[in-house]
């Protein structure tokens, strides 16, 4: 199979009609922190164990096409020594490895931020291919403030997003861009739309510049939100409105799917969101997740660290991924939250 090829068949198994990508890539420091909330220190054996439950969770696949793994995730195994990446095939989901690096600040320009990572990407790229990943995912971050992002970080962060993204492809790997314009900050809906777009105009503009084939890519962006600090939140009908209006400006109708991530919002929050924009009117791409704690949060709460609790952890993850296809269909409703559905 060539390139192209393989390629075609990765996006045609990661975008599929009512299912979305569960992204389970948390960096050491990250998963520490949502262990820590659960009272469960974070030791490899633990992370092995919890990243186990949630590929052996029963008919997952129902509604998850695509997983993001973190590094040590892709070469541990199950108890019986089932590799992990082979139990997501196994499930009908395809595994996919987060490939960024640490990111810092970007040198002369104060309050943004770039990612690092390119360095021998190729070279890691062939050998999380052996272990199973078809896909993979970079971010780079955006601050919101009365200075960020700058004009510099906009197209230094575009051009490390397309760079990565060539790369991947001509790896016969799919790429994931995701351009996170940050919650932080009291900043209006409309300030982070003005952002949202000028920061996806300058992507699409680098990946054309670096010959990079919409069709194989997926674009996980940030939901046009107020920020956190904001004293009022965004009715899911306003995320919505906001959020499609500037894809439809920016985003080229060759891309095959927008894959959000929840970035801070509740699980409830990011599936009302995302099942108001599916109410819409048809768009030219497919609209859907790559939720990491919006997915992941009830299971965690569920499972606590306890052998007794995996039922129930991996029911709370099934619920929830359950949830987030009736939104990709546009069909989920708030009441659907309370038990039974």
């Amino acid at each position: 199979m060539n390139t192209q090829d393989q390629l075609q068949e990765t996006i045609e198994l990661l975008v599929q009609k009512g299912k979305g990508i569960l992204a389970a890539d948390e960096s050491d420091p990250t998963i520490a922190k949502r262990f820590d909330a659960i009272g469960v220190t974070s030791t490899e054996e633990h992370r092995r164990i919890y990243r186990s439950l949630i590929l052996e969770t029963p008919r997952l696949g129902d509604f998850i096409s695509g997983i993001i793994l973190f590094e040590e995730t892709l070469g541990q195994r199950t108890g019986d020594g089932t590799a992990l990446p082979e139990l997501a095939t196994r499930q009908g989901i395809v595994p996919g490895i987060k490939v960024d690096k640490s990111k810092g600040p970007l040198a002369l320009s104060p309050g943004d931020e770039i990612t690092q990572g390119l360095d021998g990407l190729a070279q890691r790229l062939e050998a999380y291919q052996i272990q199973g990943a078809r896909f993979a995912k970079w971010r780079n971050v955006y601050h919101i403030s009365d200075t960020t992002p700058s004009r510099l970080a906009i197209d230094a962060n575009a051009e490390m997003l397309a760079r990565y993204a060539a790369i991947c492809q001509a790896q016969g790997i799919v790429p994931i861009v995701e351009p996170e314009v940050l919650m932080d900050g009291d900043h209006t809906i409309e300030h982070c739309a003005a952002v949202s777009e000028q920061v996806l105009h300058a992507l699409f503009h680098a990946l054309h510049r670096h010959h990079v084939i919409l069709e194989h890519t997926l674009l996980k962006p940030s939901m046009i939100t107020p920020g956190k600090s904001y004293p009022q939140k965004a009715v899911p009908t306003v995320v919505a409105e906001q959020t499609v209006r500037i894809l439809r400006r920016t985003v080229p109708a060759a891309l095959p799917s927008i894959n959000f991530l929840s970035g801070g919002q509740t699980p409830e929050e990011a599936t009302a969101n995302l099942n108001a924009m599916n109410c819409l009117a048809p768009q030219p791409w497919e609209l859907s997740f790559s939720y990491g704690r919006a997915l992941q949060q009830p299971a965690l709460q569920a499972w606590r660290g306890e052998p007794g609790n995996v039922m129930a952890a991996q029911a709370a993850l099934y619920r929830r991924a359950e949830l987030n296809g009736a939104a990709r269909r546009g069909e989920y409703r708030p009441e659907m939250e309370s038990a039974g559905g």
